[in-house]
């Protein structure tokens, strides 16, 4: 009982000691998608975890045009896998409209090209970031591009 209630001290320290704005969640987001690995991914994760931000990544590849909504999907359903989100349309309505926002950056370059990378999502208390980190090419001649976008819950 003592124990649970030092690591609650401890928590509630970490998290009154520094607040974090939309500019530390944004980067939190971007250094989720651009781990090489799920280790990486799983220990950038606890880190962040340990200082009160949520995130979640997904890994995703295919043709950019078709694969929009899927795009969006993996989004949503990682970030409630993950626990980043609750299962409620206001908070899956953030990280969809996020998502689309951050595609919307990148579309002009993947037009008709096919697409392999990494979704990153990170919350902390309102803000919540999706940035999409992707390899876009054909052949092999490959361009890079990551498309950020944010809302507040």
């Amino acid at each position: 009982m003592k124990l649970i209630q030092v690591l609650v001290r401890q928590v509630a320290q970490v998290d009154n000691s520094r607040e974090f704005g939309s500019k530390e969640i944004a980067a939190a987001a971007i250094k989720i998608a651009l781990t090489s690995d799920r280790h990486e991914e799983k220990q950038l994760q606890s880190e962040y975890a340990k200082i009160g931000i949520h995130t979640a990544a997904v890994d995703y590849g295919g043709e950019f045009i078709s694969s929009v909504m899927k795009i969006i999907e993996r989004a949503v359903v990682s970030s409630k896998r993950e626990g980043v989100i609750h299962d409620s349309h206001v908070e899956e309505g953030a990280v969809a409209g996020a998502t689309h926002e951050a595609l919307s950056q990148i579309t002009p370059k993947a037009l008709g090209l096919n697409v392999g990378g990494k979704i990153g999502i990170a919350r902390y208390r309102d803000h919540i970031s999706v940035a999409i980190f992707l390899g876009i090419g054909l052949l092999h001649l490959n361009e890079v591009s990551i498309g950020l976008g944010h809302r507040a819950i």
